[in-house]
Formats: structure tokens, sequence, C-alpha cells
């Protein structure tokens, strides 16, 4: 279809696959925008899509959204078709069994996020406002021709957010723990900035690791092996079966990052008597850390600190990256120097129905996640006089 809007004439493409915008256009735009991630990269969405983890197969079919201007590409949006709510982190479980009871069908619908990777980023992806306002407008006429039943675009950036909510979407909020560099020289000044008690805690978390006589190795993602790559895919799986669940990526895709995107990895393995034992698997650019998956095949106490937490504060001070986002939800964070931070959703329903109720339902929601935002800041684990070296 072709869009009209400001003296912009510009042509809609629905891709199926990355492949059919390439990675010279695709990563370009990205360049552009205020707040890009590696998760947004041609690199990372492309082995998602290509390992099959992120397929029409696996309930993600792509759709992703494109304008162009003759040749050029000068807007897109992540769009996935979605059969399921698998992997998401912003939860709607119960508006899909609403609509059941109702005898409506939910799925397909549709879905703008990194698939599995719940980190605020841009979606709306674009080499102007003017661009931006056009790919929300398409957007618009997409859902409503399509006749899915919803659309719900995930932890995009606050003025992305806000520029959806105007155009009609519904927000919502969300709360992450996220960890800021002050410009520490190390580990033990970021210590002496917490809580007594915080900081003697997470000395003994550390000093129980180094009983147990494991060691500690921070591979970037140029010297990785694929036998590092396997057994970090042994722990990954190890973590979802002790939680009763299923693997959503498979090694391949862990090898095509490892090939593709190796300046934005960094994997740390526990070793104990020369073998590795744990595992987490960090991604990283210029400004930030992320911290996505970690297992292990050995239970020891606090390894789970060290290895997905302390560990990468480590890394973040002596690369002197600015921030550690250590993935969704866990108020345990704070103990360790995180702090709280809103994330955004945004979600448009078809039925005017549901879309009045879930209004009500977020309107409440919302107030229950200020008052929790207020109690967690209340909480904060830094001190607020000096800091010293005790």
């Amino acid at each position: 279809m072709r869009l009209t809007l400001q003296n912009q004439n510009y042509r809609t493409r629905i891709v199926s696959s990355l492949a059919e915008v390439g990675q010279t256009a695709w990563d370009g735009l990205l360049r552009l925008q205020n707040h890009p991630t590696p998760f947004l990269s041609y690199a990372f969405l492309h082995a998602l899509h290509e390992s099959g983890s992120a397929s029409r197969e696996s309930g993600w079919q792509p759709q992703f959204l494109t304008l162009w201007d003759e040749e050029q590409l000068v807007a897109a949006l992540p769009l996935y078709e979605k059969f399921h709510s698998y992997g998401e982190y912003v939860f709607d479980w119960a508006w899909a069994d609403a609509y059941q009871r109702n005898g409506l069908e939910y799925y397909p619908k549709f879905l703008s996020a990194i698939p599995f990777t719940p980190v605020t980023g841009g979606r709306l992806l674009a080499i102007d406002d003017a661009a931006r306002l056009a790919l929300i407008s398409a957007l618009q006429i997409l859902q409503t021709t399509r006749g899915l039943s919803s659309t719900h675009i995930l932890y995009p950036t606050e003025a992305e957010a806000n520029s959806l909510a105007e155009a009609g979407f519904m927000l919502r909020s969300g709360v992450q723990f996220h960890w800021e560099n002050a410009g520490y020289k190390n580990f033990e000044e970021f210590l002496t900035t917490l809580e007594q008690k915080k900081r003697k805690n997470i000395r003994a978390e550390r000093r129980k690791v180094a009983e147990a006589g494991i060691s500690f190795k921070q591979i970037k993602g140029a010297s990785l092996t694929e036998s590092d790559w396997r057994f970090f895919k042994r722990c990954y799986d190890q973590t979802y079966s002790a939680h009763y669940s299923t693997p959503y990526l498979n090694l391949d895709f862990f090898l095509r990052i490892g090939a593709t995107m190796p300046e934005n990895i960094l994997l740390v393995v526990a070793e104990r008597e020369g073998l590795p034992i744990a595992s987490s698997l960090l991604i990283y650019d210029q400004t930030t850390l992320y911290g996505r998956y970690w297992g292990a095949v050995e239970h020891h106490a606090c390894l789970h600190f060290e290895t997905a937490y302390y560990q990468p504060l480590e890394f973040c001070i002596a690369e002197g990256i600015k921030a550690f986002e250590g993935g969704a939800q866990g108020e345990h964070k704070m103990a360790r120097g995180f702090l709280p931070q809103r994330t955004h959703s945004a979600h448009w329903l078809a039925h005017p129905a549901f879309a009045d109720a879930i209004e009500r339902f977020l309107s409440r929601e919302g107030a229950g996640i200020d008052s929790y935002m207020d109690e967690l800041n209340e909480r904060n684990p830094f001190k607020t006089d000096k800091p010293d070296r005790a």
C-alpha cells in the first residue's frame, strides 16, 4: 500500500524476512536512532528468525512494517503476527482468557517486540519525526485492515510510548531493576556506597563462592569457541528444566550471534577443579550491559549472584560501561545495588467493549505501579551519608 502524510509519499512493505530489507539498510536506519540496542541489530534479529527460534513454526510470524522513499528505507517497526503470548514478559494471558470465555478469538495478534528480550529500546525506527508519524499511521491502517484482535508494542522508549498514546494506544507500566555506574574505580568502591548490612551480605556471598574453590573467566565474543557455546547451551537448558519449562532458543541461534556480533557478547564462565560448572550470557554495547541468561550444572550457594551479577558488575566497572540491566523483575536485585526503573508498553484492541474494560484495568494497575515504585524508592540500598571504607 502507499501512504501520503505531510507531503511525503512513502511506499509501505510488509516483510517476512529481514533479508528482504538487507543488513546495510536495516543497520543504517538503526544507527540514526536515539536509543539503539544490539537486540535491534540485523545480526540479532536475523539469527532469531533463521535459527527457527522466532518463526512461524514457533508462533512468531515476522511481519515487519517498513516504509520506503524510492529505494531508501525511511522507517521500520519490528512486528510479528503472534499465535500465543509466550516469550513476551508483558503478560496478557488474562486478556486472552477473557476473549475465549466470551467466544472471541484473541490470537493471532500483532506484537512489536524483540522476541524473548525484555529490554527497552526503539521500536518506531525512522529517519525523522515525519517518517515516524507516517509509520504510526501505517500501523493503524494495517491493524484495522488485517482484522486481528489487537496490537501490542512492548518496551518502547518513553518518548515512543507518548507518541503512541497520542495515536490512541493505551499505555501500561512495569518495573525493572537497573544498576548505574557512578565512575567506580573497582568493586570495593561500589560496595562502600551501599548500606552496611547490604555491603556485608555481598561480601559474605562472594566469600562463599571463593571458599568453594570456584574461579571465573570473562570471555568476550571473539574468543568464544563452539565448545564454550555448547557448554553455555547446556547451562541454559538446565535453567529451563529446573523450572519445568521448554527453552526458547536453540544452539543454532547462539552460534549465529557468536559469529555475527562477537563485539557485543560476554560469557562469564565459572570453573571448579579446572572444569566449567556455570555460565551467564550477557550482551553489551558502549553504554550498557544486558544480562540475558544463566545456568549451572552444579549447585553451590550464591553461585547465581556471583555469575549473573557480581562478575558482570566488575566487567562494567573495568570497561567503563554506564549501566547494567539485569533482566525482567527481581526485587532481590535491589539489595545488590540495582534501582527500580519504569518500563512501558502500548496496546490497541479492536473490540470496543474489551478496549474499554482493559483501559479501566490499566488505570487501576497503573495506580498500583505508582505506589509500588514509591515503596521501592523508600528502600533505596545506598547510604545517604558520605561513603566510607568499612
